[in-house]
C-alpha cells in the first residue's frame, strides 16, 4: 500500500490543499506556505526547503494541525517544501557510520538503535556512513533529541550535501513504524 499524506495551506487543515502519494521535490506551485497537514497512511519526511534539504521532520500516520506548534516535538521550522516517502522495510538494518567525512576516522557497524555514539562507542561525532540495510532516522543529540537526517540505503559522504554543515550526529534509530 502506498502512503497518502495530504497538506494544507492554513491551520487545521483549512485553505488551498496538496494530496502526495510519493516523493515532492517542489511545493511551491501548489501554495506559498504549509501550516497543517495529515498523514492518512505511510511514512513521511518532509523538509524545509526544496529537493529535500534543510531541516526535516518525521511524520508518520495522524493529524498535525499547528505546524508552528510543533518545535516542542523537535521540529525546526514552520513551512514544508518537500516530502519524501519513506518506504515500509522488512528484514535486517545495518549501518556503518564514520567519524570524518568521506568514510575517515573511526568506524562502527550498527544493526539497532543507538541512543549515544559517545557512551557507546566513544566516537565524538559521526559524519558520513554507509546504509547497507533499512532507513534509519539521526540526530544531533544523544538520546534521540535535536534536528534530525533521513538515511536511506546507500553512501553518504558528506552530510553538507543535504545542507547540515557543522552539524554533529550523535543518535541512530531505525525507522521500524508501520508505515502502512
Amino acid at each position: 500500500m502506498m502512503g497518502k499524506i495530504t497538506f494544507y495551506e492554513d491551520k487545521n487543515f483549512q485553505g488551498r490543499s496538496y494530496e502526495c502519494m510519493s516523493d515532492c521535490s517542489d511545493m511551491s506551485s501548489h501554495f506559498n506556505r504549509c501550516q497543517s497537514c495529515r498523514v492518512e497512511s505511510g511514512c513521511f519526511m518532509v523538509y524545509e526547503r526544496p529537493n529535500f534539504m534543510g531541516n526535516q521532520f518525521f511524520m508518520k500516520r495522524g493529524e498535525y494541525t499547528d505546524m508552528q506548534r510543533m518545535q516542542s516535538m523537535g521540529m525546526m521550522f514552520d513551512n514544508i517544501r518537500s516530502c519524501r516517502m519513506i518506504p515500509n522495510h522488512r528484514g535486517q538494518f545495518r549501518m556503518k557510520i564514520y567519524e570524518r567525512e568521506s568514510y575517515a576516522g573511526q568506524s562502527m557497524e550498527l544493526m539497532d538503535d543507538c541512543d549515544s555514539i559517545m557512551d557507546r562507542y566513544r566516537m565524538s561525532d559521526c559524519q558520513s556512513c554507509n546504509v547497507m540495510d533499512g532507513h534509519w532516522l539521526m540526530y544531533e543529540q544523544p538520546h534521540f533529541r535535536g534536528r534530525m537526517m533521513y538515511m536511506r540505503p546507500g553512501d553518504h559522504r558528506s552530510f553538507r550535501d543535504q545542507g547540515f554543515s557543522n552539524t554533529k550526529f550523535m543518535s541512530m534509530r531505525r525507522i521500524m513504524d508501520s508505515c502502512n
